[in-house]
């Protein structure tokens, strides 16, 4: 991470190429760096992979590259469920459990909505990322009531919502993380000037709506045979 991070700063972040031999064969094997054929010689960018740990990637293409990904473990923890199944293998009930905790994860990530506040307190206008399970409006109160308990007013303005899209906030939070502003307990709050307001909502309007596949629909509504075995 920080050889990634030191490319990043020196090369990518500049828009520089890489050359060969600061690459190791790890990076090229997790993906994060591609070689740029159309370059005399060849030599090496930043993947949208290699984006993600440095906090490069804006949220649109993070959704292309992290949903796959999403789908492929369950495959594999679906794969490895089954072939244990079939052997009768010693560890059976592991490999359920394994299975059975992801989608777990996968239901909470799919049933939360994203949200973006603006937030006019008596000295100053601050900014929320947060993700809720029950409409937005209901948890914009509970918000309000945190917040008075610093403030004397807080006017609070819902600026977007994203359905399905629970995956998203931990990334704004790592993306956007030179701008966190702590109240208190409170971390998902955010200082922007007007300038980088636009940049960030911009950002977070790139999103496409999240258009459920057949395996994510039974994983939110709980309807796949996974879920009615007894190990």
């Amino acid at each position: 991470m920080a050889q990634l991070k030191l490319l990043w700063q020196e090369y990518g972040a500049k828009n520089y190429p890489i050359s060969s031999y600061l690459i190791t064969s790890g990076l090229l094997k997790a993906g994060v760096l591609r070689k740029n054929l159309y370059l005399t010689p060849p030599e090496y960018e930043f993947s949208d992979l290699g984006k993600i740990p440095v906090g490069a990637l804006e949220f649109a293409r993070f959704n292309d590259v992290q949903e796959p990904l999403l789908l492929k473990k369950l495959l594999k923890l679906e794969l490895a469920f089954k072939h244990a199944e079939y052997k009768n293998a010693p560890d059976l009930a592991y490999r359920f459990t394994d299975l059975k905790l992801y989608r777990a994860q996968l239901q909470r990530i799919l049933s939360s909505s994203l949200y973006f506040l603006e937030i006019e307190t008596n000295i100053g206008t601050l900014y929320k990322i947060g993700v809720t399970q029950r409409p937005v409006v209901k948890r914009v109160a509970e918000v309000k009531i945190d917040l008075l308990a610093h403030y004397s007013s807080a006017a609070i303005k819902v600026l977007g919502s994203w359905e399905h899209r629970g995956n998203i906030e931990l990334y704004f939070k790592h993306r956007y993380q030179g701008f966190n502003y702590r109240i208190g307990s409170l971390t998902e709050y955010y200082k922007f000037n007007a300038e980088d307001t636009e940049m960030v909502l911009c950002d977070l309007q790139q999103m496409q709506p999240k258009i459920l596949f057949q395996d994510e629909i039974d994983i939110l509504e709980e309807n796949s045979r996974w879920e009615q075995i007894a190990v």
